[in-house]
């Protein structure tokens, strides 16, 4: 895949098909363009918008969006989507592991959080 991300092709599992699928019209359409807008040259993402999540050589890549969270990884075929959360969610799944909000680094070492990650990554992907 070229630095040029923008015309790469978005991959949902079920899980995450089903996530965007329960978000209003008009949220999908803004996120799913800016996301695409915001990936114009992937190898100089805005880090106020990405963030990097590593654990056990595994990079996974968080895109904030107003109150969405995209979390997703570059594969052959594009860019996998693995989940799309709330940041109200997101700051329940904090709270309840203890983690301060925000934190990339801290959020990479959670198991609990790569549980939710993993049962993205397992779902099926809709053609």
């Amino acid at each position: 895949m070229s630095a040029d991300s923008s015309s790469a092709q978005i991959i949902f599992n079920t899980i995450s098909a089903s996530e965007i699928a329960q978000l209003p019209k008009l949220t999908q359409l803004e996120l799913l363009t800016g996301f695409k807008s915001d990936l114009s040259n992937f190898d100089q993402l805005d880090p106020e918008k990405f963030g990097i999540i590593r654990r056990e050589g595994k990079k996974l890549r968080r895109y904030r969006m107003k109150d969405y969270r995209v979390y997703f990884e570059r594969v052959p075929e594009g860019l996998a989507i693995h989940r799309i959360l709330h940041r109200n969610t997101l700051a329940d799944f904090l709270f309840r592991s203890n983690l301060p909000f925000a934190e990339d680094e801290q959020l990479g070492e959670a198991k609990s959080f790569w549980k939710l990650i993993e049962e993205g990554e397992k779902a099926q992907r809709k053609p």
